[in-house]
């Protein structure tokens, strides 16, 4: 694979501590999902942040390979947490995703395109579910 971008965080005191980026361009304290009525943000704040904006990416340069005159695109993404029937912890991951100026087949077919062009959706496939929402505004 060749290599575009690698980007490095460093996080101290796990959930309840403190990630930056190694380049001290960003940093955040965190809380853990059950610790929510603190000041700071957990992972999976985080990733849905990460995974919006990705797919989102994704969305667009999917619709200019395929010629699809999309107008407006936004994406959202809600990221939940939970413990499998083995123990293990888990996401769950829902894509909303709002285009414009393409019919709804077309939309359809867009999203499940760019699903397969996403890194955040390639790293994911398999090992999370994630469900795929689109409207046509």
């Amino acid at each position: 694979m060749k290599i575009f971008y690698k980007t490095r965080a460093t996080a101290t005191g796990g959930r309840s501590g403190h990630t930056d980026l190694d380049d001290g361009s960003l940093g955040f304290d965190l809380v853990s999902f059950q610790e929510m009525d603190k000041e700071g943000v957990n992972p999976e704040q985080l990733f849905a942040m990460g995974y919006a904006a990705c797919f989102d990416s994704a969305l667009n340069l999917t619709a200019q390979q395929m010629k699809l005159p999309i107008t407006a695109s936004k994406t959202s993404t809600q990221v939940g947490i939970g413990m499998k029937a083995d123990g293990s912890y888990n996401l769950d991951i829902d894509l909303y995703i709002e285009v414009s100026g393409i019919d709804e087949a077309q939309a359809q077919t867009l999203i499940e395109a760019a699903h397969q062009v996403c890194p955040y959706s390639n790293a994911t496939r398999g090992n999370v579910d994630a469900r795929l929402h689109v409207t046509v505004v």
